[in-house]
């Protein structure tokens, strides 16, 4: 690296101490003349990354897998899970390689490398990434943070010419991706499911130490560490909820031990509200439909459990850690959909209104994001035509407009006028990342035009904001995108 151009960065390697069972050592394979396609400044400014970073061409042959970063120690890391409800044995990172733990601002950061070659956990795959699925995960983390969702982030995107064999030939890539940690349920699975129960309570202590040092205190660590774990993912299925997010993989080597949303692959959000809408076209049973979600998230804890049990010890203390989700998760939802309402507190008609408005978007097939959009300009004294124009059925929409005006005259917190618009502007947004603005990025990208790329990145980093400029890019989807197919390889 030349130190007056290249910044140098601390390294920490945390995860890299805890020894040869839980990953290998290896180094990314050197991917043909790489090119820069977008870099994160905002993410970098966080980390404390200078802007002239990115202008040594060390960096970019370091973030594309040709080079080693010094300080960095490249490794896979091993793990397992379930897949679609089935135990799937060893698994681990088939195309990611953990470049190490950098100390930022921030706290420690994990970079990451998706795409950058085969590693001993790839099985049949070749470990690279194809530039159409790292735009997506790439724009993707960026949009939930926008959003305010706990997830991974994405601090640059490369490519490179070279050919990738997927349902057909496409360009390789690769997303830089960080996070405080990428550990998963499925590492912790792992070690319990080959009863090597000395790496799995090292991992534990880990985790707890590093991430949840008050559950050290608990009575047993263990069980508060799942507990723990168990808030943060009920939160985060209710912030998915909200904003009409489907994941499409929820398999338990795809859940964070830090609830985040990880591994982007065929995810969606919702245009036309569907609560049984199914992303995934691999998923044919409909497993992770949008609304088996949150019980999934459950699902996927109680396989964590399982695997905590030879720590916790007793199969009553793991169930208790996992009750807190079943009344976390709906209060998460309830307070949620109050603020997209502009309501100031829950009632038992606010709970009912709630429930007929899923119903009300279900029934009339209403574009989820543009709906709420719209409610924020709702009063009970103007027409509201322009909200009235998504639904068919006129005259249900009339009798749940009459019901939402008198919960709002009667709102005993008095939130009204602008300070009823303003929660739900800063709760509705006005872009998300829909399956046809990534796709038609991604064509662009193919010629070497970034342009839209860098557009919807812009909008999706502050989704709240109007960008009047960019209002084409919160419009209704045209009607090729109910043709775009996404699945495990997307």
């Amino acid at each position: 690296m030349t130190p007056d151009i290249c910044q140098e960065l601390t390294w920490n390697n945390r995860f890299a101490r805890l020894g040869e069972n839980f990953s290998t050592r290896l180094q990314p394979q050197v991917l043909p003349e790489p090119y820069w396609i977008s870099q994160n400044q905002a993410l970098a400014r966080e980390l404390g990354i200078e802007e002239n970073w990115f202008e040594s061409p060390d960096v970019l042959q370091a973030l594309s897998g040709s080079g080693v970063l010094p300080g960095s120690q490249p490794l896979a890391s091993v793990y397992s899970g379930h897949q679609f409800g089935q135990w799937a044995g060893q698994l681990g990172d088939g195309r990611a390689i953990l470049l190490g733990e950098l100390d930022t601002p921030l706290g420690g950061m994990e970079i990451q490398l998706k795409g950058a070659g085969k590693t001993p956990y790839s099985r049949m795959g070749d470990g690279r990434a194809v530039l159409r699925s790292s735009i997506r995960e790439y724009l993707c983390s960026e949009a939930m943070h926008g959003l305010g969702i706990p997830t991974t982030r994405a601090l640059c995107l490369t490519g490179s010419d070279a050919k990738v064999l997927r349902e057909e030939i496409e360009t390789a890539a690769v997303v830089t991706r960080t996070a405080p940690s990428f550990i998963r349920f499925g590492h912790f699975e792992h070690f319990s499911y080959n009863d090597m129960h000395v790496e799995l309570k090292a991992l534990a202590d880990f985790v707890i130490d590093s991430f949840y040092p008050a559950c050290r205190d608990a009575p047993n660590p263990y069980a508060a560490l799942l507990e723990a774990v168990s808030q943060r993912t009920a939160h985060l299925m209710a912030a998915w909820q909200s904003v009409g997010f489907c994941h499409g993989v929820m398999n338990t080597d795809n859940m964070s031990i830090l609830g985040l949303t990880i591994d982007y692959g065929p995810f969606q959000f919702l245009d036309a509200f569907d609560p049984t809408h199914i992303c995934n076209h691999s998923d044919t049973h409909g497993r992770y439909a949008y609304n088996k979600q949150p019980n999934i998230g459950y699902w996927n804890l109680f396989c964590l459990g399982q695997a905590l049990l030879p720590l916790i010890g007793e199969q009553d203390a793991a169930l208790a850690a996992l009750e807190p989700y079943k009344a976390i998760f709906p209060a998460a939802l309830e307070a949620n959909m109050l603020a997209k309402l502009g309501l100031s507190q829950s009632t038992p008609d606010s709970k009912a209104l709630i429930e007929s408005t899923f119903k009300l978007l279900a029934a009339n097939k209403v574009d989820y994001t543009i709906f709420w959009r719209r409610l924020c300009r709702f009063t009970p004294q103007s027409g509201h035509e322009p909200l009235r124009d998504l639904f068919f059925d006129r005259e249900s929409f009339n009798a749940w407009a009459l019901l939402y005006s008198e919960l709002l005259a009667h709102d005993s917190m008095g939130l009204q006028g602008d300070s009823r618009v303003n929660l739900m502007l800063k709760s509705n947004p006005k872009y998300v990342l829909r399956n046809h603005l990534g796709e038609e990025a991604i064509r662009a990208a193919k010629l070497k035009d970034d342009s839209k790329l860098h557009a919807l990145l812009d909008v999706l980093q502050a989704p709240f904001d109007e960008h009047p400029d960019h209002d084409a890019l919160s419009g209704f989807p045209p009607d090729w995108a109910s043709g775009i197919e996404i699945s495990c390889s997307s």
